[in-house]
């Protein structure tokens, strides 16, 4: 049913009061949080949703693609907790990655809004602890090895704490300050968010949010379905390769079908579930082909529910993509994030202005580093710098620019600030774009060394060493990533390693695809780069790479 859309900007007025609202609150949460993951990296979301648990208004910063889950995680603690048993102030908390974003580090919360003594709205946020317990290894073969996995439960009965749960949380974590704190910095996000939306249905004299909600479902609905009918009809088939673990490379078979106003994406003929690490389940599959959609064909409209609606995305059980309970899942994200570059190669036919080349962030490349430092204090940091994005048609790739996340790297000041690293060198990573008419972004070179008396753990969670980042039209592969001690020693990218005191590493993060041929690339481009420092030297490149074959 269309739901008419009578004063446009009326509706566009109130539709960025909530969005703000919505941004209000990720900045409290960005404020009050305790670890870096959250406050400079960026790692987390904000919603608004109706009564119905579908959303309104999303933060425009965070994670785009965790936005994207929170109707079907808030579908299932509605299950779980119907509606009329909720109390102003309840809190529900998840990590299940079968029900929320994929791993068990991400703990998703769902909590009530009342107005005048009725239930009209839920506010969800997602944000990445600290630690969850588990042991970190790509060794592990099922879930309970990777953390502790908490079912939908309240955290908050009408503003009190469940002692008992919180308990239970914090015995099984090493941080327990950093996650209890980021927790704490989750409920200040959503007591942002109650308040907000209280005072919206009060200024705008509305008794709840059923009528608003309606009407912007409806606007993203018809803006997506009209940009998926500009496609033609018609079946759209890729696969590509990653690294996957040791003697099991990931494959990922993508066929697109468009027809008429709706799109499906389906996965059959991917690689089979794992028992280590890499297995993305279906609500992150769906969460990473979805919102890559969405900004390729509809990327000025603001994202809720209704943008989805067109957009059927399935896969086996029993795949990578969609693997069964209890497999491992940490690092879903090695395959989740290859899924933008499958839909982009599957329409590149059809839209070869509007896609991107492969980009060396996808998959992102992690790198936790922890240990105790010379006073005896534990620390622990995550290392989410960034890659470079694929080249398009009209533009050179971004350098060092996260998708298909935008979590970014945040200040290296703040990360010495919270452990006893030290950061040697951040710098642009030479010939790392892959050669085309468009040049693809380059990825960075990051030194860390370990000053303390102690050894440091180093847990790497990184693909895109064996396979780089392909090109689009003729447009060469990105460089691969890699990880380097001073010893002169190649880390693996799926690995747990020791950083001994007083050593070094240096991690190289893979660079974007190129779009066009090389030979097509402006001459004054050409100079402009070499100049720029941002490529070598075509003697250079080419001994480089019989150097590389030769490995």
């Amino acid at each position: 049913m269309t739901v008419p859309v009578c004063d446009p900007v009326g509706l566009e007025v109130r539709w960025d009061r909530l969005a703000a609202a919505t941004d209000e609150a990720a900045s409290a949460m960005l404020r009050t949080a305790f670890s870096t993951i959250i406050r400079e990296s960026n790692d987390y979301t904000v919603v608004l949703m109706d009564r119905q648990g579908r959303t309104m208004a999303e933060s425009r910063a965070g994670i785009p693609a965790f936005a994207a889950l929170m109707s079907s995680l808030t579908a299932v603690v509605l299950e779980r907790f119907p509606a009329d048993e909720w109390q102003d102030g309840d809190c529900v908390i998840t990590n299940d990655p079968w029900i929320a974003t994929g791993h068990l580090p991400d703990i998703a919360m769902v909590t009530p809004v009342f107005h005048q003594g009725r239930l009209v709205a839920y506010a969800g946020t997602v944000a990445h602890a600290a630690d969850i317990g588990g042991t970190p290894s790509m060794g592990a073969t099922e879930l309970i090895s990777e953390g502790l996995l908490i079912p939908p439960l309240r955290l908050l009965r009408a503003g009190q704490v469940e002692q008992g749960v919180k308990d239970l949380l914090l015995a099984n974590v090493r941080l327990a300050d950093q996650v209890w704190g980021d927790l704490e910095a989750q409920v200040a996000a959503h007591d942002v968010c109650r308040r907000r939306a209280q005072e919206f249905l009060t200024d705008f004299d509305e008794p709840d949010f059923e009528d608003f909600a309606a009407q912007v479902h409806a606007v993203t609905d018809a803006a997506m379905r009209a940009a998926v009918r500009e496609l033609p009809d018609g079946v759209y088939r890729s696969a590509l390769d990653a690294d996957g673990v040791q003697g099991r490379p990931t494959h990922i078979e993508c066929t697109v079908t468009v027809r008429g106003d709706e799109v499906e994406i389906d996965y059959t003929g991917s690689s089979p579930q794992v028992p280590f690490a890499t297995n993305s389940t279906l609500n992150y599959t769906r969460a990473y082909s979805m919102y890559p959609l969405k900004i390729l064909l509809d990327p000025s409209t603001r994202t809720n529910w209704g943008s989805y609606r067109a957009v059927r995305v399935s896969a086996p059980e029993g795949t990578i993509v969609n693997p069964a309970f209890p497999a491992p899942v940490v690092a879903r994200h090695l395959t989740g994030h290859l899924l933008s570059c499958a839909v982009y190669q599957a329409l590149a036919p059809v839209l070869p202005d509007r896609v991107i080349a492969d980009s060396g962030g996808a998959p992102a490349l992690r790198v936790r580093l922890a240990g105790v430092d010379d006073r005896g204090r534990p620390f622990s940091l995550m290392l989410f710098a960034n890659a470079g994005m694929g080249a398009s048609q009209e533009t050179d790739g971004l350098s060092t620019t996260a998708f298909p996340t935008n979590s970014g790297s945040g200040s290296i000041e703040a990360l010495e600030a919270a452990s006893p690293l030290h950061f040697l060198r951040k710098e642009l990573r030479a010939g790392s774009g892959g050669r085309g008419r468009r040049r693809g972004g380059l990825g960075q070179d990051i030194e860390v060394r370990n000053p303390t008396s102690r050894p440091v753990q180093m847990v790497l969670l990184g693909d895109r060493e064996q396979y780089p980042a392909l090109g689009l039209a003729g447009g060469e592969p990105g460089a691969t990533a890699q990880a380097v001690l001073d010893s002169c020693e190649r880390v693996p990218l799926k690995s747990v390693t020791r950083l001994a005191p007083g050593s070094s590493v240096v991690i190289s993060f893979a660079g974007g695809g190129g779009f066009g041929e090389a030979e097509e690339r402006e001459p004054e481009l050409l100079v402009a780069d070499e100049i720029a420092g941002y490529t070598i030297p075509l003697a250079r490149h080419q001994h480089r790479a019989r150097e590389e074959a030769g490995r």
